[in-house]
């Protein structure tokens, strides 16, 4: 169980894994050690899932999102095989979310520029069958984020 300073420690980890443990004790009103102990409990509990860096996309150069959604009409294990393999093998593909209703699979896909777009589906279309896929090229990010609510906890 954790209480409201353990949300707020979260919280502050979630926008900022680098703080010191010292700015983390004067922004959630602990002592150091303190502050160090219910971090390392968290981490121990397993709250914190890893510590990861987010790269800038403009500087990587892959600014453009796109998202496919996928329908098939096989829904074997050999079938959902083949394509968690293909999906895992293409890096541009950096979301892959399971649907009910009439799409099946929805990919977030991170370009350079729509030019690409088409190597990506030429890659998956050759690994696997699909019934059909769509392409849905985003406009603008108005939210994007990393950061999960913590207030079920």
């Amino acid at each position: 169980m954790i209480d409201d300073r353990d949300r707020k420690l979260l919280n502050h980890l979630q926008s900022d894994a680098d703080i010191s443990i010292s700015d983390l004790a004067d922004r959630v009103a602990l002592s150091v050690s303190a502050c160090w102990r219910r971090v390392r409990r968290l981490y121990e509990q397993g709250f914190v899932a890893r510590r990861i860096a987010v790269l800038d996309r403009q500087k990587m150069n892959v600014p453009t999102t796109v998202y496919m959604m996928i329908q098939t009409s096989d829904h074997s294990i050999e079938w959902l095989e083949k394509f968690r393999q293909a999906v895992l093998d293409i890096p541009e593909i950096i979301e892959v979310h399971r649907l009910t209703g009439n799409i099946d699979y929805l990919l977030k896909v991170v370009l350079p520029n729509v030019e690409h777009l088409d190597a990506i589906y030429k890659m998956l279309v050759n690994k696997v069958n699909f019934v059909d896929v769509s392409s849905y090229i985003s406009m603008e990010g108005m939210k994007e984020t990393t950061m999960i609510p913590t207030s079920y906890a």
